[in-house]
């Protein structure tokens, strides 16, 4: 009896440490990624703590823009003053497209470049079958990514910032005034997360 792949999904496992595949399912074909895209929003804001170009406690303005995307949100208001560290902790946790819009605001300074942003970074690691649109993922024509991208992209996260992967596998954290529950789809480890955990 021959099985068929079912063509809506994709899936690939991998050893992170060896590189070894596991097991492999439409890998290549490409799909939207929805809030997978979140992990490159969050690699790029860990990239800018590390390089200087943020700081966890540095507080930025919520832009009319990042407050006015579609749930799953955390309701940031505009004019509103967040910490990139809450921004960082809403968008893992809570999958909050306000607060992935917010940090891309604040990594690049505006939307638009923040993007661009991305997709040269998903060009640099080898994820050539990945378009960006957004910061979060919602829907969008021409945004898509492919099992195979998605994987590269998560093993660089865990990889190159070990110090804060747990951050993925939390139930439940503190956020601007709110203790929110994990609704992600970005539960990927439960490694050491010190820095956000302060």
């Amino acid at each position: 009896m021959v099985l068929m792949a079912n063509q809506k999904y994709a899936a690939m496992v991998m050893d992170a440490r060896s590189g070894e595949i596991l097991h492999s399912e439409n890998a290549n074909k490409r799909l939207h990624p929805a809030s997978l895209t979140k992990m490159m929003t969050l690699y790029l804001a860990f990239d800018a703590i590390r390089y200087g170009r943020l700081k966890l406690d540095q507080k930025v303005i919520i832009s009319k823009n990042a407050a006015s995307e579609p749930p799953s949100k955390f309701w940031y208001k505009p004019g509103q003053r967040v910490s990139i560290r809450y921004l960082i902790r809403a968008s893992a946790i809570r999958s909050a497209n306000d607060a992935a819009t917010a940090l891309g605001e604040a990594i690049s300074g505006s939307e638009k470049i923040f993007i661009s942003d991305m997709n040269k970074a998903a060009k640099k690691m080898g994820m050539n079958s990945t378009n960006f649109l957004n910061a979060h993922g919602l829907t969008e024509i021409g945004h898509y990514s492919t099992a195979k991208d998605m994987l590269i992209l998560a093993r660089r996260l865990m990889l190159d910032y070990p110090e804060y992967f747990n951050i993925f596998s939390r139930l439940e954290t503190y956020a601007s005034g709110k203790t929110i529950k994990n609704n992600s789809e970005l539960n990927l480890s439960s490694a050491n997360f010190s820095n956000i955990s302060k």
